[in-house]
């Protein structure tokens, strides 16, 4: 029963020994982590990349993503424009078809494929309920664009502080375990364990 406690009592103790011995390496290694970050924020590059999108990306050195993002913003204005005036067209021209004005007819100018007959009630009808349908799928399609520029956005931001993050992230080829006998220190006394070290 003895040699059971004396036992039990050396590997608490080479535990103990092994913890602090780690908490002292972590300690050291965290503070040099803290040390390089602090030389590139991922701060700086979210504001950055808020405040003009690609700018983030530039403080990051990742200059072949700037041609993108604004390639993007291009495309989505150029979608966002587009379907606002097949909507501001379509709008006005369903305006014009429900009023009981006869001067304003700009319904009969739209290029659709069809012979309208204006004096046909039915073909009046017909093409009121196309329009109609024309003119809230224009101003959806826009509505969309205009969502997924936001999103576009966010996503410009989310890439600038993720790649903030890993600039300065090691990716060499070292990963190793390495472990060794050796000393371990706690309170002053010293007791024998194992070194483990970790390389990533």
């Amino acid at each position: 029963m003895r040699q059971l406690r004396i036992f039990t009592l050396t590997i608490l103790l080479a535990i103990t020994g092994f913890s602090s011995f780690a908490q002292a390496e972590f300690e050291a290694d965290t503070v040099g982590v803290a040390k390089a970050r602090n030389n590139h924020s991922p701060r700086k590059a979210t504001i950055y990349s808020a405040v003009l999108p690609g700018l983030g990306q530039i403080y990051n050195k990742k200059y072949w993503k700037v041609p993108l993002i604004y390639g993007g913003f291009i495309g989505f204005g150029y979608a966002i424009n587009w379907n606002n005036d097949y909507y501001v067209l379509y709008k006005q021209a369903y305006s014009d078809i429900v009023d009981s004005d006869p001067n304003t007819n700009s319904f009969e100018e739209l290029d659709i494929e069809g012979n309208w007959d204006w004096s046909d009630d039915d073909n009046v009808t017909q093409f009121t309920t196309l329009l109609n349908s024309a003119k809230n799928s224009a101003r959806r399609n826009r509505d969309f664009m205009i969502i997924l520029s936001a999103a576009f956005y966010a996503i410009n931001i989310i890439d600038a502080t993720v790649d903030a993050h890993f600039f300065d992230f090691d990716i060499g080829d070292d990963l190793t375990l390495n472990w060794s006998p050796g000393p371990m220190y706690c309170a002053g006394k010293t007791f024998p364990g194992v070194h483990v070290q970790f390389r990533f």
